[in-house]
C-alpha cells in the first residue's frame, strides 16, 4: 500500500504526525511516535529531498525544527486516506479484540516509557 505513495512505513507515520500537527518539531514527532531525534532526523531529510515537507528552524529556538507539509504533502494525504481502512481489513481481527489490542499496546508503550525516563534502561 506504502509503495504506491513511495513511502517507507516510518515516513508514512512521521507524515501522519504532520497531517494532524503540520510544523512539529522533531522533539514533537518523536515523543508521539517514540523514536528519538537520531532516527527521525535522517527520515525527515529524506521527506523533504522528496518535497513532500519543508524544514526550518524554528524562531524561538534556533536550535529546534520545524517541519511543514508542503502542497505534495498535503496532496499524499489525501491519497493515503484508504490505507488504515484497507489494513484493517487485511488484519482479519473483529474490531472488539483490534481495540483491546492498541489499548493494551498503548499501555504497555506508556509503561516501558515511564521506566527508561525513570533511569531504569
Amino acid at each position: 500500500m506504502l509503495q504506491n505513495l513511495g513511502l517507507t512505513y516510518p515516513q508514512y507515520l512521521a507524515l501522519m504526525v504532520l497531517w494532524e500537527h503540520d510544523g512539529a518539531t522533531v522533539n514533537e514527532i518523536g515523543e508521539r511516535l517514540y523514536l528519538d531525534s537520531g532516527t527521525l532526523t535522517p527520515l525527515l531529510r529524506r521527506l523533504d529531498e522528496a518535497g513532500l515537507i519543508r524544514r526550518t528552524p524554528k524562531e524561538t529556538d534556533q536550535r529546534a525544527v520545524e517541519n511543514w507539509l508542503t502542497a505534495a504533502g498535503r496532496a499524499l494525504e489525501k491519497r493515503s486516506v484508504p490505507i488504515p481502512r484497507d489494513l484493517l481489513c487485511r488484519l482479519e481481527l473483529p474490531m472488539p479484540t483490534f481495540v483491546r489490542m492498541r489499548s493494551d499496546m498503548r499501555q504497555l508503550l506508556e509503561r516501558l516509557t515511564r521506566l527508561v525516563g525513570d533511569g531504569h534502561e
